[in-house]
């Protein structure tokens, strides 16, 4: 019952964020993340085709040996496994490249939603990044984990994988763990270590698989700037080029509100959950320390 309420409680959230970067005027920073989304998985896409333009007379037709055989596949190999992972883990990249704005916007949200302030530290934002990268190299393994496994039993049960009904827990799965790379960023000013982050995000699985769901919906498909930009065929075909011109410049707005979008959503049902104006840990606060883990431990 508590994952549904929970999982409401998420949903409700991505509601008022909307309100709030409205009223707040934040719309400045939403094409930052989409630009570097779409770099990064631009530079993946290279990777992952590298290969291809590799013809037989460039390729393993020039091997005299078996040194050179295997240092052409080890080159393929390599350009395949960077192009995967930056093509897949994408959402996870501009996630951990972008900590520091992240974090910033969620205290922005903080300090307007409770009067909480947070001193600027670069050690603070140096071990917040550190973090972040922990956390997100953590998510993609277990991630990749479970999506082996599904992988193996949908194999096993069913001719075509993505038939198979175990399948769509992938996509589950995904969603819980980019919900709980945003709800980290308030539990880390939360003060609480990795692992009571853990602990809480699993006793509100439905709040990040929330949290987590929309995003991935808004980065689902990639930009493709070419057919973006492509007014080619306008003077022949005006409204099916304005079409797909327009089209493909709504995946990229909703790629370029998805990051900043759901950190303020995920720091208003933080607050909503916790009550973030008890956190002794701002500047303006004067709790009891005692009482206020009493308070994470209920939470918690």
């Amino acid at each position: 019952m508590n994952f549904f309420k929970h999982f409401a409680l998420g949903l409700r959230s991505y509601w008022k964020a909307i309100a709030f970067i409205r009223t707040h005027k934040l719309y400045w920073y939403l094409p930052i993340p989409a630009v570097l989304m779409l770099l990064i998985y631009y530079v993946g896409s290279l990777f992952a085709t590298w290969q291809a333009g590799w013809s037989d007379e460039q390729g393993c037709l020039e091997c005299t040996n078996m040194n050179e055989t295997i240092w052409f596949l080890l080159k393929m190999l390599l350009s395949i496994s960077i192009g995967l992972i930056l093509m897949k883990f994408a959402k996870y990249i501009v996630v951990v490249i972008l900590s520091p704005m992240l974090s910033i916007i969620s205290q922005v949200v903080e300090k307007k939603l409770t009067s909480n302030e947070y001193p600027f530290s670069l050690q603070q934002t140096l071990h917040d990044v550190k973090r972040g990268l922990r956390i997100a190299m953590r998510n993609i393994m277990w991630e990749y984990v479970f999506f082996l496994l599904i992988l193996v039993v949908s194999a096993v049960g069913w001719d075509e994988v993505h038939k198979s009904p175990f399948f769509y827990l992938t996509f589950a799965i995904g969603f819980f763990y980019y919900g709980f790379s945003f709800i980290d960023y308030v539990n880390e000013r939360r003060r609480l270590d990795i692992d009571q982050s853990i602990h809480f995000i699993r006793n509100h699985r439905g709040l990040a698989v929330a949290i987590g769901s929309i995003y991935s919906v808004f980065i689902l498909v990639p930009v493709d700037l070419g057919k973006m930009v492509d007014f080619t065929g306008f003077l022949e075909h005006p409204f099916e080029t304005l079409g797909t011109v327009s089209f493909q410049f709504l995946l990229w707005m909703l790629a370029s509100v998805a990051p900043i979008l759901t950190i303020v959503a995920a720091t208003i049902a933080m607050d909503d959950l916790v009550d973030l104006s008890k956190n002794i840990y701002a500047d303006n606060k004067d709790f009891e320390l005692k009482g206020y883990k009493s308070d994470i431990e209920q939470s918690m």
